[in-house]
């Protein structure tokens, strides 16, 4: 049976993520070193705490434990986390609270509720590539931004609105990660936070903010303050923060916290219903316990020192391998070191030079939407240890190094 003609133009129109493809190419060979995925280390998994509250759950909580729950989410849950944002700023009530399984779903639902085929959304050059697909998957238009140092570039964000007015474009909203950027590493401004605010209310559009990597701010370079969520400051209700404990707790639990003024709020739970009824009571319990036990508390020290050691790993072996051949910024927090290369390398097709040197990483190309960024990577310093980095570095730069050898032998043959 032919089964092209059957599928939808969303169906024929799905692509692979460039991340997990990475994924797998490493899955299926075990000697590569992966600087990949931004998976967190399962060895800062708080292992005995998650032992003690699973076995508390099962044997004195009751089976109501494994039962359905809310859409909306598990109730104490919920309460608890209207906590845990105001720790961060955001004053929010349990009515513009949403329980997902994973930020990917609060991706998606903001997707399939409020995006019509043609409705323009405005990303940051590069961009998360989870949200590009989220975004592309219901016929939206992307149009990219570049960004500064400090984040977005404004002056070309209202140019690229005007613009697209002009032209009889609807923007529906922003999507933004103003906090360690996946993939750059960037922190936005607190001063460019509020303007962006101010842009979005001017031109009555939506801010979407992503907000995975906040708490993991990097103390020799950082503050708590420097990381607070635009949705803080956002007296018009113009911003859908979405938030994760996949980075701080574990991605296995698969829950994530989306806050939307009470009228999206709605429609976005009703949205979920649709998608998987309600996200697993079992994990949401686990979570709960380990925020009321104090678990998630002592987890962020630790986490902060762990991935900022990775990251200064990282970056003294860009150095003493790559020297000038590599520019990037120094992440202040997060799982990400963004780098590019002299313009005439393209790291997609490096890739199988960097395979048979035995590592991997994500060609930045992925990350934009205007079909830039070739010659840019991303590496992840969240999983490898601290010598396996220093050795898939190297292994990188052997893979650069004879991609810019091949590149001036076949200059000169075009002479």
């Amino acid at each position: 049976m032919n089964y092209d003609a059957l599928f939808s133009s969303v169906g024929q129109g799905l692509q692979q993520s460039a991340i997990r493809q990475m994924g797998t190419v490493a899955a299926q060979n075990p000697n590569l070193i992966s600087l990949a995925p931004g998976y967190p280390d399962p060895g800062t998994f708080a292992w005995d705490a998650y032992l003690e509250i699973t076995e508390a759950l099962l044997t004195q909580r009751g089976r109501a434990t494994l039962q359905y729950g809310p859409t909306q989410g598990h109730p104490p849950l919920v309460a608890a986390c209207v906590d845990l944002l105001r720790e961060r700023g955001i004053a929010a009530t349990p009515q513009e609270l949403l329980i997902t399984t994973g930020s990917q779903q609060g991706l998606d639902l903001v997707a399939r509720v409020l995006l019509d085929p043609g409705d323009v959304v405005l990303v940051e050059l590069p961009s998360y590539t989870g949200a590009i697909a989220a975004f592309k998957n219901v016929q939206a238009s992307l149009v990219g931004i570049p960004q500064q140092a400090d984040g977005i570039d404004l002056e070309a964000l209202d140019d690229t609105y005007r613009r697209l007015a002009h032209d009889g474009r609807r923007v529906k909203f922003l999507y933004l990660v103003p906090n360690f950027q996946n993939p750059t590493g960037l922190l936005v401004s607190l001063a460019k936070r509020r303007a962006l605010l101010e842009w979005a209310s001017r031109r009555d559009v939506l801010l979407v903010e992503d907000d995975p990597y906040g708490a993991l701010y990097f103390e020799d370079t950082t503050t708590a303050a420097e990381t607070r969520p635009i949705k803080a400051d956002d007296t018009g209700q113009r911003v859908i923060y979405l938030t994760s404990f996949s980075k701080t707790l574990s991605p296995a639990f698969r829950t994530a916290i989306m806050v939307a003024p009470p009228a999206l709020a709605d429609r976005f739970e009703i949205g979920k219903q649709a998608a998987d009824l309600c996200t697993s009571n079992f994990d949401q319990a686990i979570v709960l316990e380990a925020i009321n036990r104090g678990v998630l508390a002592r987890q962020l020290p630790l986490l902060r020192q762990h991935y900022q050691r990775n990251r200064t790993v990282m970056e003294s072996a860009l150095r003493a391998s790559l020297g000038e051949a590599a520019t990037w910024v120094t992440p202040r927090g997060g799982f990400f070191l963004w780098v590019s290369l002299p313009d005439a390398v393209d790291t997609h097709r490096m890739i199988a030079r960097a395979v048979a040197q035995g590592v991997i990483y994500v060609a930045g190309g992925a990350f934009f939407v205007d079909g830039t960024g070739a010659n840019t990577l991303r590496l992840s310093f969240s999983l490898a240890t601290p010598e396996k980095i220093v050795e898939g570095v190297t292994r990188v730069a052997a893979a650069v190094k004879e991609e810019l050898a091949a590149l001036g032998a076949a200059a000169l043959v075009g002479r």
